[in-house]
Parts: structure tokens; sequence; C-alpha cells
């Protein structure tokens, strides 16, 4: 079964705002053995719609569209909705009922006409009641093609995903089961892992796809089969993987599918009962930040401190101008005191910091544009290591970050 995904409105065309729903509608299609075949964005205009619904009836089976049903002017979905399917708009008393409900009990203002017009619906449509707002879902179906209008709300949005368009699929539908594992490795490049697993590669399956999904320091590896026995499907992709992981292990952490890096780092603190604390200048609390996303993070985070100016360096890690002076602030010598201090400081079994030159300007210290050093403290020893990121900024940033946790994860996981 494909399926087309529309999102309209000029907000998203004019980067206002970035289109999140059609990311979380394709990844819940794929879960029930749906492909997503295309996604496209339009402005809130009569032709443009009536052209993409045209053409998507043409192309998928089932076709969703977000956006375009609020109170006011702009918001032409339903009426070109109206004129697509040759209907008319006719109240839907419960819908009707439901807004009136929750002017009642939630709004301190009067209700409006415009605000009961959302209680019109096209008479062909089954209605899908939105519990969470006052814009209807509509389920309608022209030729073979189902197509579904939801609210761009999208917190709305996902819970009539979840409550009536996944459930209404699944009982109409005999889908196939599309199964993703997706390996995270750090710290080799695209094309050296191609070349390292290219026997591997050109041995799979037709069955099996796989691909390389590459980021700042790290690479996704994401191996896809589709079937209709779901335990076959599973078996032949978990034994592709047996084979895979021992070319990649000494850069392999883990599937996505379990848990993020920082997941997985975090995981194995809270295992092991042990502490980390972050010291941070050039990566600016990026690093504090990926760990405390994440609930439960204080069972092993003890906390950090974002010593970004030198005099902070000094005054609460401790390190001595002199130290800087003959060193520079992005050096070896001074990611080492960071981590050593930091770690004083909480009393932490492990620390890591960061220092370096992100540019565009060198700020305190002749090094490179891109020269990074992370420093990690363990309760044994202090060791740092030296990057050049580039000189782009935030590809530095993001490589810090991504490095971090690399060299964080192979440290913790020495303990077994």
């Amino acid at each position: 079964m494909k399926a087309h995904i529309i999102t309209i409105g000029d907000e998203i065309l004019i980067g206002q705002i970035v289109d999140t729903n059609s990311a979380f509608i394709a990844k819940e299609l794929d879960n029930i053995g749906i492909s997503v075949d295309q996604i496209i964005s339009i402005q809130d205009d009569r032709n443009q719609i009536l052209t993409s619904l045209e053409n998507a009836r043409k192309l998928s089976d089932l076709v969703i569209i977000t956006g375009g049903l609020g109170p006011t002017n702009d918001d032409i979905t339903k009426k070109t909705f109206v004129e697509f399917f040759e209907d008319k708009l006719i109240v839907n008393r419960t819908v009707e009922q439901h807004i009136r409900e929750i002017w009642k009990k939630y709004i301190k203002q009067p209700l409006l006409q415009v605000n009961l017009d959302q209680a019109l619906v096209p008479s062909k449509a089954t209605v899908l009641m939105n519990n969470s707002g006052t814009a209807p879902g509509m389920w309608m179906k022209k030729n073979d093609t189902i197509f579904v209008s939801l609210p761009g709300v999208p917190y709305e949005m996902k819970a009539l995903v979840k409550n009536e368009v996944l459930p209404r699929l699944s009982s109409l539908f005999n889908l196939p089961f599309i199964v993703h594992k997706t390996l995270l490795t750090y710290g080799l490049g695209e094309s050296m892992i191609a070349d390292r697993i290219s026997l591997w590669e050109n041995n799979l399956p037709d069955t099996i796809k796989l691909a390389y999904l590459p980021n700042l320091g790290r690479v996704r590896l994401r191996l896809s089969s589709v079937g209709y026995d779901k335990d076959k499907v599973i078996n032949n992709i978990d034994s592709r993987i047996q084979s895979l992981i021992p070319l990649i292990s000494d850069i392999f952490v883990g599937f996505e599918e379990d848990n993020n890096l920082e997941q997985i780092i975090a995981n194995k603190f809270k295992e092991l009962g042990k502490t980390l604390a972050v010291a941070e200048s050039c990566s600016g609390g990026k690093i504090s930040a990926q760990f405390t996303q994440n609930p439960g993070a204080s069972k092993f985070f003890k906390g950090g401190v974002i010593a970004y100016n030198t005099s902070i360096k000094e005054k609460m890690l401790g390190i001595d101008s002199s130290v800087i002076e003959k060193h520079s602030v992005v050096s070896e010598e001074v990611a080492e005191l960071m981590a050593i201090g930091v770690k004083n400081i909480f009393n932490s079994d492990y620390a890591i910091a960061t220092t370096g030159n992100a540019g565009p300007l060198k700020g305190e210290s002749d090094a490179d544009i891109g020269t990074v050093f992370i420093a990690i403290a363990t309760p044994l020893k202090v060791y740092t290591q030296k990057y050049s990121f580039g000189n782009n900024r935030n590809r530095v940033l993001i490589k810090t970050l991504n490095m971090s946790m690399t060299l964080l994860q192979k440290e913790i996981f020495k303990i077994d």
C-alpha cells in the first residue's frame, strides 16, 4: 500500500515553522506496513490543493492531508475538499456539541459563528472526532483512494493518527510488516565503512536493503525488509546483523531502536553505579544538555560547568593562569585540568572536558580554527584527544558533541 502526505500552509513554505507532522505520520504508517512514496508541502491555495489531490489520487492508495482546517478565511481545505469530491458541507451535530462544551469549560470568550462553523464537514465524510481540539478529522474516498484530512496542530494530529487513522487502516487492509534495524556507529566515515563491509553488503539478498545515514562524526546503518511473515523478516535481518557486527565492532555502539547514544551511555553509568561531571568551553553546554534531556539523568549526572571565559576556567576549575599563559586555553594541558577540576568539584567518578576554537575568530588562542581538545578523567587516569574539525563553526560544534559521546562510550564500556 502506497501513501502520499500533503501538508498545507504558507507558514511552512516561508520557513516560519518546520513540518514535523510529515515525519511523524510517515513513521507511524511505516510501523503498520504502509510505505510513503511522496511528501509535499503546498500553499493555502485552491488550485494547488485541487491539483495536488488529483495527482495524489492517481499515484497512491492513501492520501493524508494536514493543515488548513482552522476557523479563519485563509484555511480553505474543507471548502476545496467539497469541490474535489463534488459534495456539500453539512453541520455535524456531534462536533458542534463538542465545540460548545470546549467553550463552556475552557474558553472565557464568546463563542463565535466562525468557531461553530468548524462543525461543517462534507456530507460524504466519515468524521474523526478530535478530542484535543475543535477541528475534526475527515475520512473520504474517491475511486480507490482513501483521503484523510487532519488538523495541522501537532498534538491534535498525533492523537487522531494514533486513535483513529491507524486502527482503521489496520482493520481494513492486510498490511505487510516493514522491519527496520538501525546500527549506530561513531568514529569512521561513510565511505570507509562502505569499503570495509563491501563484501558483506554485496552478499545481501534482494529482500534486504541497506542505507547509509551519515551525520557529523557518526553513521547510522539501516537495514530494511518487508514481508507478511513477521518472524521470518526479523530473523533474516538479525542473521545478517550478526555477521555484520564483527566487521564494525570497533565503531558499533548499539541500535537506534533501543536508544540513542547518550541514553546508551547513561544506562551504562547507572548500571555500574558511576557518576559523571562535565566541563565545557567550546561546546557551550551541549554535552550536559544532551544527557539532561532524558529522564533519570540525575542518577548518574552530577553537574557541569560552562567555562566559556578564561577567568571561569581559573576561578571555578582552579586552573593556574601560568598554565594558560604557557600553553593557551586551547591545549591538551588545559583540557586535562578542566576535566580534573570539574571531577573534583562534583566528586564524580568520571569527567569530560572540551576546549577549542570553533571560529570564525580565534578568540583567546592562536590554535587553528576547528582545533578541539577533549579530555576524559577516569578514577585512574586523565587523557586527551586532539581533533581538527574544519572551519565551519556549526560542524565543529556538532563534531565536538558527537566525538565526546564516542569517547565516553568507549571509556565507560571498558568496565565489564
